[in-house]
């Protein structure tokens, strides 16, 4: 059997019809030697029921890494799904986050050790995101700006990730304001980097949660890549209603003292 060469931990939380087109994406990939592993924040059985049936109709291996629903406790099933994946690369993203076919292709082109990549999302309105369908994913209409455009996307200097290729892309990566971090939504790099750090800290809850882990990276002394405009995923729209400013709030303090005291290795993380 191949080993598999890259995991891509897919994050989610009682919202199938959506992880179903995210799925669907990674069906499409041109890249072929992944798997994916789902962590599972404590959704209900229809998300179960979805993978189940999602498992015979999809060409890669997925994994389902699932606990109890005890609040938002996304940075403890996150490195649970960390240590069963197979795979020496990582790849993190959200279960509302559409892939281009090519997506995986330029995180594997793109890596390189000392590195983490650095990516983001294509932010879409709730018309488009219930839109979209299977079909539209496997003819990559929903990544064809005319085809968005029709559907009511407004023009913004944003649509260049979508447009972007050659010199123009590279130029945009070199060149956009936006620091290169570390993204839940589209991040990668080496699976014992990562392991060194000890993975995300799981006192942090909501907002910046991530960015936390990629400032230890940071203090170990990997540096990162941006391919904003390169790894495209598009994000489909939803409520936060678990947000609460007291999350925000500790989260920032955590993040500080991160900084502060130049913390390599969180205690907090997958070896307590």
């Amino acid at each position: 059997m191949k080993t598999i060469e890259v995991s891509v931990i897919i994050s989610t939380y009682n919202n199938p019809a959506w992880l179903e087109k995210v799925l669907c994406s990674y069906n499409c990939q041109t890249y072929k030697n992944f798997e994916v592993v789902i962590a599972d924040d404590g959704s209900r059985k229809e998300t179960k029921t979805l993978i189940a049936t999602m498992k015979s109709k999809v060409d890669y291996p997925i994994q389902h890494i699932w606990h109890e629903d005890n609040g938002f406790q996304k940075t403890i099933i996150l490195n649970k799904a960390t240590v069963a994946s197979k795979g020496s690369y990582l790849v993190y993203t959200d279960g509302d986050c559409i892939a281009r076919k090519d997506f995986l292709e330029v995180h594997m082109n793109r890596r390189e050790a000392g590195y983490f990549l650095s990516g983001g999302y294509f932010k879409l309105p709730m018309s488009i995101s219930q839109l979209i369908t299977k079909e539209d994913i496997e003819t990559q209409n929903c990544f064809n700006i005319n085809w968005l455009k029709e559907h009511g996307l407004k023009s913004s200097f944003k649509n260049n990730k979508i447009t972007s290729k050659g010199l123009k892309e590279k130029l945009l990566n070199k060149f956009t304001p936006t620091t290169a971090t570390w993204n839940g939504h589209n991040a990668s790099g080496y699976k014992s980097d990562i392991i060194a750090v000890n993975g995300y800290d799981e006192r942090m809850q909501y907002g910046g949660e991530d960015r936390e882990m990629g400032e230890r990276l940071f203090n170990a002394g990997i540096e990162a890549k941006q391919i904003r405009y390169s790894a495209i995923c598009l994000h489909l729209d939803h409520k936060r209603g678990y947000v609460t400013p007291e999350m925000i709030e500790k989260n920032k303090k955590i993040r500080e003292v991160t900084k502060k005291d130049n913390v390599k290795r969180t205690p907090y993380g997958i070896i307590k």
